[in-house]
């Protein structure tokens, strides 16, 4: 197989324009990795109210140097007692299979990377992956990630 050479990509903060093509990208995200099929009118006024509230969620957008939209990641936070600070969690990422290991997550991973650098009381990133996603995995071993030893429990309501 040959993969295309890494393009430039420019990496935004979403806007309220990028609610319908987001919401897209949750409904493929979910079929792919988990073969769920979620309700898009919920997805859609979920992610808008991520999008108005960036205390809720803060959306990233990839776009290649044409000016497509490629991928995408959600930044969540989470309280830390022991640490005393915040994990930036990474959610929701989606990069569109026709622009896959071309440099598009590296890219949006570099950018929050930075940003959650550069915050004061941020103490790293987290995200959690479906155990049988090896793919994602490795890309995520790329960019600097372990398993934290973790396994996500819940209760749904």
């Amino acid at each position: 197989m040959r993969v295309t050479p890494p393009q430039p990509v420019a990496v935004r903060p979403a806007t309220p324009d990028d609610v319908a093509w987001l919401a897209s990208c949750a409904l493929a995200m979910a079929w792919e990795t988990e073969q769920r099929r979620l309700d898009h009118a919920t997805v859609a006024a979920g992610i808008a109210a991520g999008v108005a509230d960036p205390a809720k969620a803060r959306y990233f957008i990839a776009s290649t140097a044409d000016g497509r939209r490629a991928g995408t990641l959600m930044l969540t936070t989470e309280w830390s007692d022991w640490r005393n600070g915040a994990w930036w969690w990474i959610q929701s990422v989606h990069v569109d299979p026709g622009h896959r290991r071309a440099g598009i997550y590296t890219a949006l991973h570099r950018r929050v990377e930075a940003l959650a650098r550069a915050k004061s009381g941020v103490v790293g990133l987290r995200l959690y992956v479906e155990r049988g996603n090896a793919g994602a995995m490795q890309t995520y071993a790329r960019a600097g990630m372990v398993d934290a030893g973790y396994a996500l429990w819940e209760i749904a309501f």
